[in-house]
């Protein structure tokens, strides 16, 4: 099917400031920055085979922020190669104070949740290999409690059921 798109591309995010975003992408999540327009923009990717995953656009300092119950993006996600991986970025965003909304176990992946400076979510997951998952069909409603780690320990972790 040629009309159906290969991916998502990337987002624009518009932000109060677009240098405070582009360090706090880079020092949080380790994206590279290919492009810097200084008070203006940043283009980042985590891939790097990639122009920019995430754009980030400055409108400036009285900016009105998200409103609960307002249509809008709720996060974007970032997906870790390995359970390890989502563990290590765990514990770097509790070293680093990012304030973790919720960890939830969806059945064949577990997101770890938080907001970015201007209060963007974001997800950072881990996924099971297809081949692993519980289900093939309602994909989402399969067995939990695959992704042990340390967010057991804060008591942080929901099921995707328990969070709708």
């Amino acid at each position: 099917m040629g009309y159906r798109p290969k991916h998502l591309a990337h987002v624009n995010l518009y932000v109060r400031d677009a240098d405070r975003s582009m360090r706090w992408y880079q020092d949080v999540l380790g994206l590279h920055v290919y492009e810097h327009r200084p008070g203006k923009a940043a283009f980042m990717s985590a891939d790097l085979e990639q122009s920019h995953e995430v754009a980030v656009m400055t409108l400036g300092p009285d900016a009105e922020g998200h409103r609960k119950g307002q249509i809008a993006l709720h996060h974007l996600a970032f997906r870790m190669d390995t359970l390890a991986d989502l563990a290590e970025l765990y514990q770097r965003l509790k070293d680093k104070s990012v304030p973790i909304d919720i960890v939830v176990d969806h059945g064949i992946s577990l997101g770890v949740y938080f907001k970015d400076p201007d209060g963007h979510g974001i997800e950072v997951y881990y996924e099971l290999p297809r081949a692993e998952w519980p289900k093939q069909s309602q994909v989402f409603s399969g067995d939990r409690g695959h992704f042990p780690g340390p967010w057991d320990a804060d008591g942080r972790t929901r099921t995707a059921l328990a969070t709708a």
